[in-house]
């Protein structure tokens, strides 16, 4: 894992409150992709810097096993404006650990880097983690999804 400072930044999207206990965020994670796809909300995000689309893991209770907020949504240059059933979220200036998820998104890349961080010594902040899914992620059989975690310094 790589080790990168980022600025501070908004981005607008759906969330969904889960917990990874009893495999319910994958339930709930599905489900809130299905509902970004199927209604078009990025079609919908106002101000976007671009059409990558941000899995953010926040607000958590705990750690990563208490429940948490997943938000679905796009980078914006400004969050004054958020539609209806959207939220808005700051990810705030911080330290982060990069990982890379390659590979077939249908055989659980994601997912398996995840275990791999949780299982991890990495002393985390659990304030925002997240993952882009942008142009290397095109091709769902051969995507590449950079996933950071805050950290502390």
């Amino acid at each position: 894992m790589k080790t990168e400072t980022l600025e501070s930044f908004y981005v607008i999207g759906i969330k969904v409150r889960t917990t990874n206990e009893n495999e319910q965020a994958a339930k709930d994670i599905v489900a809130l992709w299905n509902t970004f796809m199927s209604e078009q909300i990025l079609d919908k995000i106002p101000n976007k810097i671009s059409s990558e689309i941000f899995s953010i893991y926040t607000n958590y209770e705990s750690d990563y096993t208490k429940p948490y907020d997943t938000i679905l949504g796009c980078k914006v240059s400004s969050i004054d404006e958020v539609p209806n059933g959207m939220v808005a979220h700051t990810i705030k200036a911080s330290t982060y650990k990069k990982s890379i998820a390659k590979g077939d998104l249908s055989k659980n890349v994601v997912y398996n880097k995840w275990l791999e961080i949780w299982n991890s010594k990495v002393d985390r902040l659990y304030t925002s983690d997240f993952e882009i899914y942008g142009e290397a992620a095109s091709n769902p059989e051969n995507a590449e999804v950079p996933i950071f975690i805050a950290i502390k310094e």
